[in-house]
């Protein structure tokens, strides 16, 4: 089975994956909201405070995320208070915790300050730090030279 790499110019991107992610979840803001969220924010003054984008952009952002199906809302009412929303990870937005992992493990070791990172994910039965890793679907670990890229039923290919 041939690598696709050796012949790069014969297929086309038109139908990438990773193209079409970075179309729902490309923006800082959009990944920083999914940090959020993934650490349990729920209300859209906390994403706000903790995200660090004014409100017009929240809304806007939030709404995105819901159409794209990565939060849902949902109607809470405090007692004498109007009824409000919170946003909830659906299944979809909680299948980017590795994306985040991975983004937070790589940010620890090239982007952290001389002090460290400023939080550490750990694995709530022992303790220890948290790692994405790439595993193949038998469970070997990977490294980038074991990679082959062949092609998928998507694989649009140039004329």
């Amino acid at each position: 089975m041939a690598d696709l790499r050796e012949d790069r110019d014969s297929w086309s991107s038109e139908n990438c994956s990773v193209a079409r992610a970075m179309d729902i979840v490309g923006s800082r803001s959009t990944v920083l909201i999914m940090r959020e969220a993934l650490l349990g924010t729920r209300r859209f003054d906390d994403f706000v405070r903790r995200v660090g984008v004014g409100e017009p952009a929240m809304a806007t952002r939030l709404k995105e995320m819901v159409t794209a199906g990565l939060l849902e809302r949902i109607p809470y009412r405090e007692p004498g208070q109007r009824t409000r929303h919170e946003y909830q990870l659906t299944r979809k937005g909680r299948e980017l915790l590795p994306v985040i992992t991975a983004l937070r493990n790589w940010g620890d070791t090239w982007a952290a300050n001389e002090t460290g990172p400023s939080v550490i994910a750990t694995h709530h039965d022992c303790g220890e730090p948290i790692r994405a890793v790439l595993r193949c679907t038998a469970g070997h670990d990977i490294s980038h030279d074991d990679v082959d890229i062949i092609a998928g039923p998507g694989l649009v290919r140039r004329d």
